[in-house]
């Protein structure tokens, strides 16, 4: 009997088109919104988001720091929506990501961030959504409609927008080379699942997922995917904070997944995924520099900061997999829906 194909593998299968979508229908937008915020050349940046959404505002926190030396502060929702406290935003930026564009509590932050001064710009699935409204900028990222509850092609075409825009921003050539090129490497990407993984996290409640810099947003979106998919206990930590704490409840066989980038942090994680390995963890990596860690196989792209997208579209399609192997139908997460509304 051939198995039911899952609305969320269809959504994987899907995000090289959406991501094409993205850049054929997404260039003016993107220039202008960049155009914009480069004549502004705000002192800071802050990001407005929840769940996964909030994992693509991690990402770029990093891609904006590391491309233009601008600081990225994540300001908590609940301070307009609960709050109601003013903050100081003259001479910032604000961004919110929204895949629906409807939450309450992110609509009100974006609200107050107008009016304390900011410029505010969405990014979102729903060109006609409240947060569409709310904001002076908008992109439409083009992903096209999402039914499975899990966030995936919606967190990648997110992040693309957003790292488009940084790029535009920067004139980094190099980087929109990269961004070009992207629907052919996540095509790649999407046809690895890695099975080695798989039959390592086995019957295991729990696991570490491991990231540095850039791809700590996916170690962080990777944790929630577990959760969500696999109904299994996961936690996120940086390669350089687990060591301090967390590492103590590592034992025989425990499961460990590290994701790693060609650029300056490979090395430093590839040391901590060595180390843990060394404790009788079961630790893999996305990278060839680990010794005991087992590398698995990726696919790297023209640019150190896209790299992180290829991983996690490799990762959707091992979580999808590895929830049908635990007999979980990933499209109905226990206790979720597809909108969140929270206040």
């Amino acid at each position: 009997m051939q198995q039911q194909i899952t609305r969320m593998r269809r959504e994987i299968d899907e995000i090289p088109d959406a991501v094409e979508r993205l850049l054929s229908r997404g260039q003016k937008d993107i220039a202008s919104t960049a155009e914009v915020a480069r004549t502004l050349d705000p002192a800071f940046l802050t990001s407005v988001a929840r769940g996964s959404s909030d994992h693509v505002c991690t990402y770029l926190k990093y891609a904006s720091e590391i491309l233009l030396g601008l600081p990225v502060a994540s300001v908590g929702p609940s301070v307009a929506s609960i709050y109601n406290a003013p903050l100081r935003l003259q001479n910032s930026l604000c961004l919110a990501v929204s895949q629906s564009g409807q939450s309450p509590d992110i609509l009100a932050m974006v609200r107050s961030a107008d009016r304390d001064g900011a410029l505010t710009i969405g990014l979102t699935n729903d060109a006609a959504s409240p947060l569409a409204a709310s904001c002076a900028h908008t992109i439409d990222i083009q992903a096209g409609p999402e039914l499975s509850v899990a966030a995936t092609k919606t967190f990648v075409s997110s992040a693309v927008a957003g790292l488009w825009v940084l790029a535009e921003w920067a004139r980094d050539e190099a980087l929109l080379a990269a961004i070009r090129d992207l629907p052919e490497r996540l095509a790649e990407a999407a046809r690895i699942d890695w099975p080695e993984v798989r039959a390592a996290i086995g019957a295991n409640p729990s696991l570490f997922t491991l990231g540095r810099g850039q791809v700590l947003a996916m170690s962080n979106e990777a944790a929630l995917k577990f959760k969500e998919t696999c109904q299994l206990h996961a936690e996120s930590y940086s390669s350089a904070e687990v060591l301090h704490g967390p590492v103590s409840i590592v034992e025989e066989g425990f499961p460990v997944f590290s994701f790693a980038t060609a650029d300056a942090a490979e090395s430093a994680l590839s040391e901590v995924a060595d180390a843990i390995s060394a404790k009788g963890a079961r630790v893999f990596a996305t990278t060839t520099k680990v010794k005991s860690a087992s590398p698995v196989e990726h696919v790297r792209t023209l640019h150190p900061l896209t790299d992180a997208l290829s991983l996690i579209v490799s990762f959707y399609s091992m979580v999808e997999v590895f929830a049908a192997s635990r007999g979980i139908d990933p499209d109905a997460p226990r206790h979720l829906k597809k909108v969140t509304e929270t206040v």
